[in-house]
């Protein structure tokens, strides 16, 4: 029997995970009133997990480590073990689910289930109510996940529900057998190998021909070896996390980048610049300095307008590049120059390319060094990266659950090694969101950084009006 092998990335979002750093990735979604019954939505998603195969698969590692796990059917699924249903305690404001969705993203995915869980969250105020879906990382990666997204919610609030098909889980591979082909694969190596890269990972194929771009690319990586200023940014962190939004329009960036000039991403990297800058002030810190950042880069197709689109897969395609915020820039106009000038800098570097070919090339590296190597890295990371801040364009029209229109829409993002602080943008209906985790021993002051990302954005906008 065939079974699927966790790419090198995928599998090493298994590998970096451990008792302080989970590594899911969640989104929250408000809806408009009134709630739709539970039975409802379990009907909703029922519908659709035939969309999904994976949503119903779990991780079987291989014997000794010999080869990256695979995906296979889990004999016990239980939908009902996925979803959950709780409330808020009155008055069910912002605040009370913000501290919902910590507490829920503390908790680690049971590795022997499915690696997924949504939460229906009942008695926000205004008649309001939300739904958390949280995913493993390795399941899927920033932009299939709005895919995901997509499929799981419906395009209109009056859908006929499609009727729901038997399942029947296919029987695992026994341990023997996943150990006998993993050795045999490796007795056939490098040739397949070699094969199953080059029908894996186009992006790969394409950085083997443009070895000067790759070359390039690893160069400017190199300059990550000087780390940047120790802050209060990085350090060890726990289990806990805090959560917490800010949002701004579509249309408001589209006015400062008419006036002020740069991308969709240069105007948010500016306020997020502002958020980092009177976080430090606040706690005391020179902002003479820089605050470097990991950009996760998706390498999926793109469309005639350059955004990256899903193409029917829910795995990862992503790589990175590496950008230093100016935090020690008060003018908001400077600002947003400097990260210009920079990024098209780090694009003309190939950074992104060079990432994507180092990570596809892990799938040459033994499965248990591979283990090794994602731990080491995920560790050596907190001296040279000071946060994450990821950006997913998402569909902008209106989604409904059962019947109810969504409203809005914040994503979460997971902390590793000793990053205690990391920003998610999405972009939803003409919607922009920041969702914004932080360890929560260590950052307390969580809502100081998401007011100076309002008022970053809020000075660019002043000097168009």
């Amino acid at each position: 029997m065939s079974t699927e092998r966790l790419s090198p990335l995928d599998a090493s979002f298994l590998h970096v995970e451990d008792d302080v750093s989970h590594m899911h990735i969640a989104s929250v979604a408000i809806f408009e009133g009134p709630q739709p019954a539970f039975a409802d939505i379990v009907a909703m998603v029922d519908a659709k997990l035939g969309l999904v195969p994976r949503y119903r698969q779990v991780v079987q590692s291989v014997p000794l480590e010999l080869a990256r796990p695979v995906w296979v059917d889990d004999p016990h699924f239980n939908l009902e073990y996925h979803l959950r249903h709780t409330a808020l305690p009155s008055p069910g404001s912002d605040s009370e689910l913000r501290m919902l969705v910590g507490r829920v993203m503390s908790q680690q995915l049971d590795r022997t289930k499915s690696l997924w869980e949504i939460w229906v969250v009942e008695g926000l105020e205004g008649g309001r109510w939300a739904m958390l879906a949280k995913t493993h990382h390795a399941m899927v990666d920033g932009v299939s996940g709005t895919d995901l997204l997509a499929v799981i919610m419906d395009l209109s609030p009056d859908v006929a529900r499609p009727e729901v098909a038997a399942w029947s889980p296919r029987p695992p591979p026994s341990g023997a057998r996943l150990a006998l082909d993993a050795v045999t694969n490796l007795m056939r190596s490098p040739y397949e190998q070699l094969r199953a890269v080059q029908t894996s990972t186009r992006a790969l194929r394409q950085a083997l021909s443009q070895a000067r771009e790759v070359g390039q690319g690893v160069v400017a990586m190199a300059g990550l070896v000087r780390p940047p200023p120790v802050s209060s940014l990085n350090g060890p962190i726990g289990p806990h996390r805090r959560y917490a939004w800010t949002s701004t329009s579509v249309e408001d960036i589209k006015v400062i980048r008419r006036g002020l000039g740069g991308t969709f991403n240069d105007v948010v990297l500016a306020s997020i610049t502002n958020g980092f800058r009177e976080l430090l002030l606040s706690r005391g810190e020179t902002v003479d300095r820089i605050v470097r950042t990991l950009v996760p880069v998706s390498v999926r197709p793109r469309d005639a307008t350059g955004k990256a689109v899903g193409d029917g897969t829910f795995e990862n395609r992503v790589s990175a590049m590496f950008a230093e915020l100016p935090v020690g820039v008060d003018d908001p106009a400077e600002r947003l120059h400097a990260i210009t000038r920079q990024m098209e800098g780090l694009k003309d570097s190939k950074q992104a390319v060079a990432a994507e070919a180092l990570t596809s090339m892990s799938g040459f590296a033994p499965p248990m060094l591979l283990a090794l190597g994602m731990r080491l890295a995920t560790r050596a990371a907190q001296h040279n990266v000071n946060t994450v801040t990821t950006n997913v364009p998402g569909p902008q029209f209106p989604l409904y659950a059962a019947g109810r229109k969504m409203i809005h829409a914040f994503p979460y993002v997971p902390l590793g090694g000793q990053i205690r602080i990391g920003i998610a943008i999405f972009s939803y209906n003409g919607e922009v969101t920041f969702g914004i985790t932080g360890d929560y021993d260590t950052t307390p002051d969580v809502d100081v950084l998401t007011a100076g990302i309002e008022e970053g954005m809020a000075q660019m906008l002043t000097l168009e009006r």
